[in-house]
């Protein structure tokens, strides 16, 4: 049930892009109620569907139903509102692993109001200390555990809560998360998205690509902190009535031991985990449970995706995504994949090549991918938007072709392109082929004169 609306803190309302500089949204048949709060959609929700019994969240060595979550999720939300006095609108930081504890703190928060703010483990105490000595508008520190014991401030404090809360009725496009750049390109930047920008990735992309559907078990060691870790492994389950495994460390060596233990359907990592998880497979290896490999994060070589399938006989299918889409755009189908091929656009999303001048290229020829759709850009205070959106597209900073057939093939990170003696010479295909060698086991080119 939403409760009142109560928009007291405007900080990321007042500070989105200007209109002028944001790229067109076409929303297309992604349409939402005018209040949504995209926490009680994830929860309190799918109980109402009946799915109540059914496990949502396995970690901490312990699995936990949807009825469990959702109360768990509310008790934390009256703590948040009443003891820590949080206000819609306001920022909350979380720093965790990935673990069930996370993912409910984080539904808690969204269902209060404030915009929440993701982080990994590898923010150190120092970097924390420091922060809290310095910056201004930090008001409160509270630790969580989220494990039996309860021995945490905010697991106290929660457990003589009622486990019923009206979720603030926040609106769809009210800010409802704020996910940092890697810094790949610079410093990370903080991209701001909606709360319909949340249902849209899973509606989108994990309905039409993924066909999520409840009996769904989601592994994957990409980090909550990162707004692909954070859809593949809380959003998308969670959306369908299906169950998400979190384990805290899922280190690649580990990962064929995982999938065998927990039956796991769909496992999201990198394309260097795979070759990992490849050169630990044995004989033995039984993954006849998996029946979708997704890799994103980096181009998906060749030589990987041909062992894959060959030693699984399951299709491993890259995408591309960007922070500032929020999730995966282009995307391979499980009846339609290709080797070398990042695949074809999402359904909402158009795709198109341009060279610097902002001219779609012909067929074959490597340039500028320029995507639009349903998500897309919004910088924090519009800091560097002119250089992401052009002419209402976003401009993704990666180097692609497009086919005759219109798939579309990863060239390189636009500045990472390589010239030499005249020639457009993109890493990841000098990698390809160096992987092709039975003594490479790892490798990553560059361009260094020589």
């Amino acid at each position: 049930m939403l409760g009142p609306s109560a928009h007291v803190d405007t900080f990321a309302r007042d500070n989105l892009p200007k209109e002028n500089l944001l790229p067109d949204f076409n929303l297309g048949s992604f349409r939402y109620p005018e209040k949504l709060n995209a926490g009680y959609e994830l929860t309190d929700a799918l109980v109402k569907k009946g799915f109540g019994d059914r496990t949502a969240l396995i970690g901490n060595e312990r699995q936990r139903t949807y009825k469990e979550l959702t109360e768990w999720t509310n008790r934390l939300a009256y703590v948040l509102r009443d003891d820590l006095g949080i206000l819609p609108g306001n920022r909350v930081l979380i720093r965790s692993a990935n673990n069930p504890a996370m993912v409910a703190c984080w539904i808690a928060a969204t269902k209060v109001g404030p915009v929440v703010v993701n982080t990994m483990p590898m923010l150190r105490a120092h970097e924390l200390q420091e922060c809290a000595e310095t910056c201004e508008s930090l008001r409160t520190v509270v630790g969580f555990d989220g494990s039996a014991n309860h021995d945490a401030e905010l697991d106290q404090l929660a457990l003589e809560r009622p486990v019923s809360f009206e979720a603030v009725r926040t609106g769809r496009d009210d800010v409802a998360l704020l996910g940092f750049t890697s810094g790949s390109t610079g410093d990370p930047k903080a991209t701001m998205h909606f709360h319909r920008d949340l249902l849209i990735i899973a509606d989108g992309y994990a309905k039409e690509i993924l066909g999520v559907k409840p009996d769904d078990i989601f592994v994957g060691s990409p980090p909550l902190a990162f707004t692909f870790g954070l859809g593949g492994l809380a959003i998308f389950p969670l959306r369908f009535g299906a169950t998400a495994t979190l384990l805290g460390q899922t280190a690649p060596t580990n990962m064929i031991e995982i999938i065998q233990k927990y039956r796991a359907t769909i496992c999201f990592t990198a394309p260097t985990a795979y070759r990992v998880m490849l050169q630990a497979m044995d004989h033995d290896a039984d993954l006849s449970s998996l029946r979708a490999a997704i890799s994103t994060g980096e181009t998906l070589p060749k030589p990987i995706y041909d062992d894959w399938i060959s030693k699984t006989g399951k299709p491993v299918l890259d995408g591309i995504g960007a922070t500032e889409m929020l999730h995966i755009f282009i995307s391979n189908r499980f009846n339609d994949h290709l080797p070398a091929s990042t695949g074809k656009p999402v359904t909402g999303y158009e795709a198109k090549i341009i060279d610097i001048d902002g001219t779609e290229t012909t067929d074959g020829e490597v340039g500028r991918l320029a995507v639009r759709g349903p998500t897309g850009c919004r910088y924090l205070k519009g800091e560097q938007q002119s250089d992401y959106v052009e002419n209402g597209w976003n401009i993704t900073g990666y180097s692609f072709s497009k086919d005759k057939n219109g798939y579309f093939h990863f060239a390189a990170r636009y500045d990472d392109i390589i010239i030499s003696s005249g020639y457009n010479i993109a890493g990841p295909e000098v990698e390809a082929a160096l992987l092709t060698h039975p003594a490479v086991s790892e490798c990553a080119v560059i361009g260094v004169p020589n």
